[in-house]
């Protein structure tokens, strides 16, 4: 299992926002070349994360800004924003399985409680991490590179 780039991306994203937004507008063009990832992406992630009231973004060459403390967005909060998922569900079935076959016929008895609780825990897990922590880290390695 793989979690698309645009989880990585929205975190490096808020990074940024939050090294750069003092000292100068952070655009998607800005952003753009800190990721290495075409503007056009930036803006629907910006887009995103905008609709989940994580950030703001100003039409233009206004910039983002980050829309809350970052002590109280989590990694589940960014997961949610700009991850495609199913109704919540970090797991899609196939379609149809064989009901003439006994696996087939009872695979969602199977594996559905065994898949909900991985995904319950990653979700705690993802909850239990903040923006803070990833700023510490941000400010500790931006700080030995000045």
């Amino acid at each position: 299992m793989q979690i698309s780039s645009r989880f990585t991306l929205a975190v490096h994203i808020f990074a940024c926002i939050d090294t750069f937004s003092k000292d100068q507008k952070v655009t998607s063009q800005f952003l753009a070349g800190s990721t290495n990832v075409n503007p056009v992406i930036i803006r629907r992630l910006l887009s995103q994360l905008k609709a989940a009231g994580l950030v703001n973004v100003a039409r233009g060459t206004g910039g983002a800004t980050i829309a809350k403390p970052l002590d109280q967005i989590t990694f589940l909060d960014i997961y949610r924003a700009v991850e495609c998922i199913d109704h919540g569900e970090l797991f899609h079935f196939h379609e149809n399985p064989n009901t003439d076959c006994p696996v087939g016929r009872n695979i969602h008895k199977i594996l559905d409680d065994k898949l909900e609780r991985v995904q319950n825990a990653m979700e705690r897990e993802l909850a239990s991490i903040t923006l803070a922590d990833v700023k510490k880290d941000t400010d500790k390695y931006v700080q030995a590179i000045s």
